[in-house]
């Protein structure tokens, strides 16, 4: 909490004519890649990677890495030749290997369940055992110590089954159902993971936006307040959280939340989770500065853990931006 005592104490030393909002957000580098939403996302160390996703006229299959430090991108190695081009597929990253599962084609079957492993050391991929569970897209996934989890989506159904991947494992035994999730199906959802701790919040389901919110520590699920019209006699919410197609990243153990759509609106505000007191900042009274590129929906994002960045997406108009938020910087407002 150090971080916003300083804002805080910053503000409050400010004359009374003047008003500021929490964070900055910071352009870097464009993506030297074409423009485009619907991408997957995973970071390894101090390098983030984008890959696959939708320019309106073409699916991709192309993979990127950005220097975090660097501030600069490097074209790798296309998913080989027996993987589809896709969009709405999800990633994660396992012991310094990414992984893409799932997604979507525009031809039948339409839906996707390869896993694909990507060494950055060798600049490689090489086929992994496919997703155990149907064929789908909108999944979403997230890395727990040594393993990846995968799950949600949609098949024509809206789903809510997860599966433990274990990438050391035999050829065949690779993927295994996890069972005790209790919260409701759905398709684009978010997560964050702080200190090996997972939480899953938002996405869509029968084209409302979802409240309930959990967290799962590899083992159990536990439901967490929701994340809209949440009171007791201690506690009254302002929240206005809900959302599909959001982004998410982690920064010095505090989850962090923004873009993505209500059902009536592109969303540009960002949210802040405190794990400790299950409870969020980010209230709708804009004390926190809105996303300062144009909002859009089906963005990524790269996480290091104390440095969160957002690129891509499309609000019609497809994008290559790369914006960083820096959450103690305050910026004036006019």
């Amino acid at each position: 909490m150090t971080g916003f005592l300083l804002l805080m104490l910053a503000v409050c030393s400010c004359t009374s004519d003047e008003s500021y909002t929490y964070g900055s957000w910071v352009r870097r580098s464009d993506l030297d890649g074409v423009a485009r939403a619907q991408a997957c996302s995973f970071t390894i160390g101090d390098k983030g990677y984008i890959c696959a996703g939708n320019t309106g006229k073409k699916l991709l299959k192309d993979l990127w890495e950005y220097d975090i430090n660097g501030n600069y991108w490097t074209q790798c190695a296309s998913m080989p030749d027996e993987a589809p081009e896709r969009m709405d597929a999800t990633a994660f990253a396992v012991n310094g290997k990414g992984y893409i599962t799932t997604g979507a084609i525009k031809t039948e079957p339409y839906y996707l369940n390869d896993t694909w492993e990507y060494n950055p050391d060798t600049n490689s991929w090489k086929q992994k055992d496919d997703f155990a569970g149907s064929i789908r897209y909108g999944a979403t996934s997230f890395t727990i110590k040594n393993y990846g989890y995968a799950g949600t989506g949609y098949d024509d159904n809206y789903l809510k089954d997860f599966y433990r991947f274990n990438p050391d494992a035999a050829s065949g035994q690779q993927w295994e159902i996890v069972n005790g999730y209790g919260g409701q199906k759905r398709l684009f959802a978010s997560n964050f993971v702080i200190d090996d701790v997972a939480y899953l919040c938002c996405g869509t389901n029968n084209g409302g936006n979802i409240e309930d919110f959990w967290k799962f520590d590899g083992t159990t699920w536990t439901r967490l307040r929701d994340i809209a019209n949440t009171s007791d006699e201690d506690y009254d919410d302002d929240y206005y959280i809900m959302r599909s197609n959001a982004v998410t990243f982690v920064i010095d153990g505090r989850g962090y939340i923004t873009l993505g759509t209500t059902s009536s609106s592109y969303r540009s505000d960002y949210w802040i989770y405190y794990p400790e007191t299950d409870l969020w900042s980010g209230k709708s009274d804009d004390d926190f500065t809105a996303f300062e590129g144009t909002t859009r929906s089906k963005a990524v994002s790269f996480s290091t853990g104390t440095r969160g960045f957002v690129l891509t997406g499309t609000n019609g108009y497809y994008f290559d931006d790369v914006w960083e938020l820096l959450p103690y910087e305050i910026e004036e407002v006019d």
